[in-house]
């Protein structure tokens, strides 16, 4: 049996891009909680410009989609990633942030039966069920518990408590998770008008909304200069032939965040195209268990029994969703020959 060492290395360095990238988002957000515009800006802006060099060839290269048709998706897709890491500014902790996130199949499912009229089985009505309940009591279980973690050079006294700017947070979360659904229904859209160029719509949707942070200018520049005034550390590379070069400490963590939020995407696209869809939800699926697990263990977030059971309600909730179970078993079957496990029965004999 042949094996296919692009997919390997997809899920591979998904797992090593994707779970790094969130090991250096949670170390900046511990430093500054309200970075979230300028980890968006810096990732788009990587993005972009490795896509210019790379997929656009400095625009020479002409693109497959009409840009009048990338207008919609870029908005979609900006809105919902500035919703994403600006909620951390809302005393949203990072287990939270993952878990409500996990919860895409129960948007995807909205959407379709609002915009599509699909209609879905009791199975994935059941799934869906359960991927609520289990966001909806993680929600629940951390409203008991909020904190402001703004950072003390930003702090201000207002006149809402901090739960109402966690609510503000759980807001943005939602919003994002509606958008991100809507958004996959417009590519199938475009992908079904235009065939599917992934590095292509990577680029485009990445570089378009750079004019986009212009709003956002001096937030940015804020926590920019939060970074740059953040405790120093030495480059070993260069303190190895006797030289020291002090890097603020979030800077460096900064940088890492992007090139492995890089790294993550790419290979979740590389997955999609060599692999089927139920081996991309359960490797999407695990990683997302095993960030979360180490956010807990490594960063000693406070999870409790209720947290755990929200948890295993929406990881079951994907998979029974995916129809893992039943698919997996079709398939042992057929690469057995058509026999189960326990199908002992000797074959029919040949009638000549």
């Amino acid at each position: 049996m042949a094996i296919n060492v692009k997919a390997l290395l997809g899920m591979l360095f998904v797992f090593i891009g994707c779970c790094s990238n969130v090991v250096f988002l949670e170390l900046i957000i511990q430093i500054d909680p309200g970075a979230g515009n300028l980890i968006t800006f810096a990732q788009f802006l990587f993005i972009a410009l490795e896509g210019l060099v790379f997929t656009s060839k400095f625009f020479t290269v002409r693109p497959k989609i009409a840009l009048k048709d990338y207008v919609i998706l870029v908005a979609l897709f900006f809105g919902a990633n500035v919703c994403n890491n600006y909620a951390f500014n809302f005393n949203i902790p990072m287990p939270l942030h993952m878990i409500f996130r996990s919860g895409s199949l129960m948007a995807n499912m909205i959407m379709g039966i609002i915009l599509l009229k699909k209609r879905y089985n009791l199975r994935q009505y059941s799934s869906v069920a359960m991927i609520t309940a289990g966001i909806v009591l993680c929600t629940l279980v951390s409203s008991g518990d909020v904190k402001d973690n703004t950072h003390h050079t930003l702090r201000v006294e207002t006149a809402y408590s901090d739960f109402f700017w966690w609510a503000v947070g759980i807001g943005l979360l939602t919003i994002a998770l509606l958008v991100t659904a809507y958004m996959g229904i417009y590519q199938e859209v475009i992908y079904k008008r235009y065939g599917k160029h992934p590095n292509e719509a990577l680029f485009y949707t990445h570089m378009l909304p750079l004019p986009g942070f212009l709003v956002m200018a001096s937030n940015i520049v804020q926590h920019f200069g939060i970074a740059l005034s953040s405790e120093p550390v030495a480059v070993p590379l260069l303190g190895a032939i006797g030289l020291e070069w002090k890097f603020p400490l979030m800077l460096f963590y900064l940088l890492c965040n992007v090139v492995t939020q890089y790294v993550c995407i790419s290979a979740v696209y590389v997955l999609t195209t060599e692999c089927a869809s139920l081996t991309v939800t359960l490797v999407v699926t695990l990683r997302k268990f095993v960030s979360l697990l180490f956010s807990i263990i490594y960063f000693r977030n406070p999870f409790t029994l209720n947290h755990w059971l929200g948890t295993v309600l929406v990881f079951f909730g994907t998979i029974l969703f995916a129809n893992v179970i039943n698919q997996v078993r079709d398939a042992y079957k057929a690469r057995s020959g058509g026999k189960g496990r326990f199908d002992t029965a000797p074959p029919p004999k040949k009638v000549e």
